[in-house]
Parts: structure tokens; C-alpha cells; sequence
């Protein structure tokens, strides 16, 4: 931990509160870190690495004003809360999200104990994700501003995330608890950035929500959540419009005439 830079991490995210490993700070830095940094997997269509190491994370999430998807984002999130004092493990889980089809683990997450009280982090899912931290207790509702989430278990010792649309609840992911190490994660990375089935290989993604709305860009769609229905969803005119949108809505700058290589 000795080679994090907090202070450099703590004002990219504009935080500026207490340090201390209690449930308020992580949830003030949860909010922070999920509402600065974006959800982006710019680079697999550029065709560069995604590194997992600290230093490749600071320099990238951190110096480099970028943002990074679900490996990237909580382990910069967990190297930040271990520093602070916060007893931290890494879990995996199988994304759910708008389908039941068997998918490989290639989402992380991470469980994070206070008091002898486990609560749910993670500011990588993008999508629907969550803006605060869940307790980890059965069937509790958790609301988040315009959202609402729950973990119920589906099966002896698998948990499931859910979030409320409309009258109905829709998974996101489910997950065991044995906990993962970053070899594990560097394999469902590799997947991730690599295999042609993986989403990231197919599409231009990008979001970052707001207490207020969840901003989102796939390819040439720009979409707005405001929860509760209220989505509104514009067509961009091409690249280049797309390239203002990256800076202005999720502050990502790329030289004029980037083009991204969807596979």
C-alpha cells in the first residue's frame, strides 16, 4: 500500500472529509468515487492493455483522468479503502443483468467489513450499479436517490443483486463469497478485453451517474436515466459528435479524429 498516492485519490474523486474506517466514510468515498470516475472500456477498442497493477491504475484512473471498468475501478477502490483501514476481500460474480443465460464470473466486487457488519461495494458495474454501499443482509431495500436495490439469496450460499424496475425486481449479478486474488482477476480480465463475446469487444461504453441521473453512451446512443422510468435517449451524428460527448458529459478527451475498432 505503500506506493498508493491517497491524497492524488482522494482529489480526483473531490473528497475531502474524514479518514477514518467507518460506514460514513465509506459511503461518502463510494458516492464520490462512483460519481467522478467513469465506467469506460475505451482502451479495449483502442487496443491497448488493461493493467491491474496499482501503479498501472493510478496512472491510467487517477493522473490520467480516465476511467476503467469493473477490475480497474474496485481494485483502485480496495487498495484506497486497505490504506484507510478497512477490512476488505474481493469477490467474483456472473452478470445477470437482462438475462439468466450461464455467463462466466468476469465481474468483481467487493465486501467490505465494519464492525462485524458486511456491506456490499462496487463502483465498476456500470449499467444500474450502485451508487452507496448495500448491507449485506437478505431482502433488504437499499434506496439510492432514484434507485433501489436488495441481495436476496438465490441458493445456499449465493447471493444475488437486485434493483427495483417499476413494480418488479431485475438481477445484476450473483456471487458466492470465496474470496479472489488478483490472478483470478487478471483471467476474467483477459476474457473481458479479449474474447468476442464480450461486450466491451463489440461496443463503444461509457457511463457515469449523478444523484440526479445516470448518463450512458453506447456506440452513437446517448441515454439519461433519471429513475423511474424517465429515460431519455438521443441519436449522435457520428464519431466526431461522439468524441464531444466523451469530453463534456464524461470529461474524456481523445485527439480530434480517434476512432474506436468495435470487433
Amino acid at each position: 500500500m505503500s506506493d498508493l498516492d491517497l491524497k492524488a485519490y482522494l482529489r480526483r474523486i473531490g473528497y475531502e472529509g474524514p479518514q477514518e474506517p467507518t460506514l460514513a466514510v465509506l459511503e461518502a468515498i463510494h458516492l464520490a468515487h462512483a460519481t467522478h470516475i467513469p465506467f469506460e472500456s475505451v482502451d479495449v477498442l483502442l487496443g491497448r492493455p488493461i493493467r491491474l497493477d496499482l501503479a498501472g491504475l493510478q496512472a491510467k484512473l487517477v493522473a490520467g483522468r480516465r476511467g476503467g471498468y469493473c477490475f480497474e475501478q474496485n481494485l483502485l477502490l480496495a487498495a484506497v479503502l486497505r490504506e484507510l483501514g478497512f477490512d476488505v476481500k474481493q469477490l467474483a460474480a456472473r452478470v445477470r443483468h437482462r438475462g439468466d443465460k450461464p455467463l462466466p464470473r468476469t465481474h468483481m466486487l467487493l465486501m467490505v467489513r465494519i464492525g462485524g457488519a458486511d456491506h456490499i461495494a462496487d463502483v465498476g458495474f456500470g449499467g444500474e450499479g450502485l451508487l452507496l454501499p448495500v448491507p449485506f443482509r437478505t431482502a433488504a431495500e437499499c434506496r439510492h436517490y432514484a434507485w433501489t436495490y436488495r441481495l436476496v439469496e438465490e441458493h445456499r450460499g449465493q447471493w444475488l443483486l437486485q434493483s427495483l424496475r417499476g413494480a418488479e425486481w431485475g438481477n445484476l449479478y450473483s456471487f458466492t463469497l470465496e474470496p479472489q486474488t488478483r490472478a483470478d482477476h487478471e483471467m476474467a480480465n483477459h476474457y473481458t478485453a479479449t474474447h468476442p463475446d464480450s461486450p466491451f469487444v463489440r461496443a463503444l461504453i461509457v457511463q457515469l451517474p449523478t444523484p440526479a441521473a445516470r448518463h450512458a453512451l453506447r456506440d452513437r446512443e446517448l441515454t439519461v436515466d433519471r429513475g423511474g422510468g424517465r429515460i431519455e435517449r438521443r441519436a449522435l451524428a457520428g464519431d466526431d459528435e461522439g468524441l464531444q460527448v466523451l469530453d463534456s458529459v464524461f470529461g474524456l478527451t481523445f485527439p480530434a479524429g480517434t476512432r474506436f475498432d468495435r470487433r
